[in-house]
């Protein structure tokens, strides 16, 4: 494989997951909300862009109709469980996944069932050229990827992302003082889930053809590790802990092609990221970064008032 692909086709699958670790951030890292089906909502971003690709409509609308399909995937589906405990959300999210990737499965219309279903590439009219079709690709994605972490930085450094932590931290109190935390655990939900499906859509117009033995419960599994490992409630975390998984991710394939290794490439990644979770857990919960202060207006305000103080004070 040429080299220069290989390393294209690494960001491009870095960014893809570092949607989906930023979208698992909103809503866990923030908020507290433990969606164990993440998968489901990435796969439903995934096969709508292919079957309205498919309807030859262009890129652009096809990446907003799986962010809206999954978004409303997303509210539909946990709303009705968000005034129960956090581990009923985690087991409706969990089964959802778990049911819509059967039931695509027996659809073999117009989900083309367990066949799967071919994607039109969104730059494929346009040039033949391997390298130039890798680079437009890299370009996509990190422009959403970009866009998606600037609206992410703006919500959870906002009033409405102090209220999310607080959500976190202890819900009975922000229900005391007014706030409605059904209303915005399910904005966090549904913002999470579109964020999830346009990283679906992205990742259906890379690879250009989609079944459901893609979006196996092991993609939420990754998801987890890379949120636990960059840091649960940073945004830059979430972004660096989906490139070092996709980066160890890579170096075990092409280890066995320079090293005997005396187990499968495939069972060593899950070694080493199982030896990392328990680490992390156990002497750096906090992650690779840290979690930071709500940049707030009303923070700098607490701090150039304290700054006036006479010292000692």
């Amino acid at each position: 494989m040429d080299p220069l692909f290989y390393i294209a086709d690494t960001l491009v699958f870095a960014g893809i997951f570092a949607l989906l670790t930023l979208s698992l951030n909103l809503e866990y890292g923030f908020t507290g909300l433990g969606n164990f089906g993440k998968v489901a909502f990435f796969m439903a971003g995934a096969y709508t862009y292919a079957v309205m690709a498919s309807a030859h409509m262009p890129c652009y609308l096809c990446l907003i109709g799986a962010g809206l399909a999954a978004g409303l995937i997303g509210f539909l589906i946990t709303f009705p469980v968000l005034r129960l405990r956090e581990d009923y959300l985690a087991i409706v999210t969990l089964s959802f996944g778990e049911i819509l990737r059967i039931t695509i499965k027996a659809q073999e219309g117009i989900a083309g069932g367990v066949q799967g279903i071919v994607v039109p590439g969104a730059f494929a009219p346009f040039t033949d050229s391997v390298r130039l079709l890798a680079l437009a690709n890299i370009g996509l994605v990190l422009f959403c990827l970009l866009f998606t972490f600037l609206l992410v930085q703006l919500l959870t450094h906002s009033p409405y992302g102090r209220i999310l932590r607080g959500i976190r931290e202890d819900e009975t109190a922000m229900q005391a003082i007014g706030k409605n935390t059904v209303i915005y655990k399910a904005g966090a939900l549904a913002t999470g889930s579109v964020i999830a499906g346009v990283a679906g859509g992205l990742f259906a117009q890379y690879i250009s053809f989609i079944d459901p033995y893609m979006f196996l419960p092991l993609v939420t599994f990754f998801v987890w590790i890379m949120l636990i490992l960059g840091g649960p409630g940073n945004n830059w975390g979430a972004l660096l802990g989906g490139l070092t998984v996709e980066l160890i991710n890579r170096g075990t394939r092409i280890a066995k092609d320079y090293l005997s290794l005396p187990v499968d490439p495939n069972n060593l990644q899950f070694i080493l990221f199982g030896m990392l979770i328990i680490l992390f857990l156990l002497y750096r919960p906090q992650g690779l970064l840290p979690e930071g202060p709500v940049k707030t207006a009303a923070r700098k305000e607490v701090l150039r008032w304290r700054s006036s103080l006479p010292t000692g004070s």
